[in-house]
């Protein structure tokens, strides 16, 4: 069965079988893999979430934004071995090119349509992390009132992103790996690029520069022809590659937060030998992710 079908046929089952944000409660979901439906505004969302035997109901909780493939299974599965080891409950919601189509629906959160008009707020693919986290916290029995998120290549712009569109998230770190090209906490840089004509404001994006949140690179990153890398004026400003824009992207946020005045919580950090790679930059996000483990260290 084709990819697409197989992701068809799973949200239908899924709503069939309740799956959907008004469902009933369900008995607690032994360990292992799973999926369901969350629907809300009338969008579907594939959630795909691994509860390791070893994961108590305090354990912590990790989110992980797919890239562009939108292979929010695929991504289950490269992080389930890190999240045995590490005893947290791993969640990826797929967001699906059908639902959810190009850069708007993605990407930029699903705040605009694709010819850039404002969606309703109860739209945004934004919104949807924190009402995902409760309804799998449901399923699981699960106590923590926290999470961390991570999200590479598209992700990591979704993730980076959420920081600005959703200023009081309950994440507590979070970390974005090889964004092609970045939105710059600023109100005067015109959107996609910067937050200009955004409902944005400047509490938020004070409130997004002072979150635990890191940019991680890998250093072999710098290929400036990679597949998928945008080349438009505004995003080769940023830099050749991957590698370059994500440090443009930081020292300039760094530089926007001490014009405003306001505490600066993000940090840098590098995946020696690492080029555009989920798997390869998995144990960097997680020194980051989950400083006190030591066993985490790459």
């Amino acid at each position: 069965m084709k990819l697409n079908n197989l992701r068809a046929l799973l949200l239908l089952l899924g709503l069939l079988a309740g799956g959907s944000a008004a469902a009933g409660a369900a008995p607690a979901a032994p360990a292992g893999k799973h999926h369901f439906v969350y629907t809300q505004a009338g969008k579907h969302v594939l959630v795909w979430y691994y509860l390791p035997a070893a994961a108590g109901p305090d354990a912590p909780v990790l989110v992980v934004m797919h890239g562009v493939g939108r292979n929010g299974e695929e991504y289950l599965a490269d992080w389930t071995a890190a999240a045995e080891q590490g005893r947290f409950l791993l969640i990826v919601p797929e967001f699906s090119k059908a639902e959810f189509p190009g850069d708007p629906g993605y990407n930029y959160g699903n705040t605009v349509t694709a010819d850039g008009q404002p969606r309703p707020r109860e739209q945004w693919s934004f919104g949807m992390i924190e009402p995902v986290f409760d309804a799998v916290r449901a399923r699981t029995g699960h106590r923590t009132d926290t999470y961390r998120i991570y999200g590479h290549s598209a992700g990591a712009q979704f993730v980076q992103r959420l920081l600005y569109f959703m200023p009081n998230p309950r994440l507590t770190r979070a970390v974005a790996a090889n964004a092609g090209w970045y939105m710059l906490p600023d109100l005067t840089a015109e959107f996609p690029y910067g937050l200009k004509g955004t409902p944005v404001t400047a509490a938020a994006v004070r409130a997004a520069l002072a979150k635990p949140f890191t940019v991680l690179l890998g250093e072999a990153d710098t290929d400036p022809k990679a597949k998928a890398l945008r080349h438009t004026p505004e995003a080769d400003a940023q830099g050749p590659c991957r590698f370059a824009r994500g440090q443009y992207f930081f020292n300039r946020s760094r530089t926007l937060a001490a014009g405003l005045n306001t505490p600066f919580g993000w940090s840098l950090a590098t995946a020696p030998g690492i080029a555009h790679s989920d798997p390869g930059m998995e144990p960097f996000a997680l020194r980051h992710l989950f400083p006190n483990q030591p066993h985490h260290q790459p």
